[in-house]
């Protein structure tokens, strides 16, 4: 495999830059890849989700909460800065990414500004404790939690161009969302509602959710032509022992594992190598994984050159994935964050 296999054109208005007015309106690009290799795309609204699962198959999302995780403020000689935090690592700490026109020194101050313009008095003053790049330790004067809310917005993705509002705040996070930790969500979980929720439980379809904290790094290119080289950035997961029973139940049963979101996957696909329910992933799938867990699998469209764009190669297979990408494009899907989904079915388990 080749870094150029993974790479496509897309026009710019294709990347959405808002929600839409409800998060089920997204459309819904189905893969099917017949026993002859043959690659069916079947253009579907969101919502019909819920005719193509089935009572019995397990549907689990990620219940990571993003935290205002950028905040802005400036250094002690004045010059403006803007931090992204990467990981909370203590009460009082947390690893960030810095923008600024000079790297600031360890032991040096930063003064981060609140979200709304007051007084001088409601800055606060952090310390830069240690540097290994591309990562900054910073200590907080207090709660790292607690501060965030007034100091910190939501960190929207690096291509979508506007500043976070009202919509955001609320858009850019997941029904299901109640354990902070995430610096980005979840994408495929975004076009879930409460409706669409219940509907699936009505119909006998079984539902749980795991955690796994997306970091910053789920937006690097991969940069290395042999993807053997490419260091994975780190993530940490949680996963109730119960999802691992439910998942024997269901295979048992012949129904289907269902992932929302590529998160759900590596949480999943790390635990089935390693056997722990908890920890740090580092898992990297590129073609020619060996699958054991998820089945089907709901995700977004993802950018070129990316890890995540190589898992869905791996899982649905490269000329499938092409071919939908293409005609994804050829009909004005919406792609990334805010946008469109894809369901994807793993080579080895193809509907009839």
């Amino acid at each position: 495999m080749h870094l150029a296999d993974f790479n496509y054109d897309l026009p710019p208005e294709l990347i959405a830059q808002f929600p839409l007015a409800e998060r089920s309106d997204s459309r819904l690009l189905e893969v099917i890849t017949a026993p002859d290799g043959q690659t069916r795309l079947l253009d579907r609204q969101f919502r019909d989700l819920i005719a193509l699962i089935e009572p019995g198959d397990l549907l689990i999302l990620n219940d990571t909460r993003v935290i205002p995780a950028r905040i802005y403020g400036h250094k002690s000689s004045g010059g403006k800065i803007e931090l992204l935090i990467e990981r909370i690592t203590g009460e009082n700490t947390a690893l960030v990414q810095i923008r600024a026109s000079k790297n600031p020194p360890v032991n040096s101050r930063l003064i981060l500004h609140p979200l709304l313009d007051g007084p001088a008095s409601q800055t606060i003053e952090v310390v830069v404790s240690a540097h290994a790049a591309p990562f900054y330790e910073i200590q907080f004067p207090a709660n790292v939690f607690h501060l965030l809310p007034q100091f910190g917005e939501p960190p929207l993705p690096p291509y979508i161009t506007h500043r976070p509002d009202k919509v955001d705040v609320e858009r850019y996070q997941t029904v299901v969302a109640k354990n902070p930790g995430a610096v980005a969500a979840p994408t495929a979980g975004l076009h879930f509602d409460e409706t669409l929720l219940k509907r699936c439980r009505e119909k006998g379809v079984q539902i749980n959710t795991l955690t796994l904290h997306v970091g910053a790094g789920t937006f690097s290119p991969v940069r290395q032509e042999n993807l053997a080289q490419h260091v994975m950035h780190a993530e940490y997961y949680s996963i109730p022992p119960e999802i691992i029973t439910q998942i024997k139940h269901t295979h048992a049963q012949g129904k289907r594992v269902i992932a929302v979101g590529t998160t759900t996957l590596r949480a999943l696909e790390t635990y089935a190598l390693n056997g722990a329910i908890s920890g740090e992933t580092k898992l990297f799938i590129t073609p020619g994984f060996n699958f054991a867990l998820v089945d089907t699998l709901i995700t977004n469209f993802h950018l070129p050159k990316s890890t995540l764009l190589m898992l869905v190669s791996a899982f649905a297979g490269l000329n499938p994935i092409q071919a939908a990408y293409q005609h994804a494009i050829a009909q004005r899907y919406r792609f990334f964050s805010y946008g469109d989904a894809m369901l994807l079915h793993r080579q080895a388990h193809l509907p009839l």
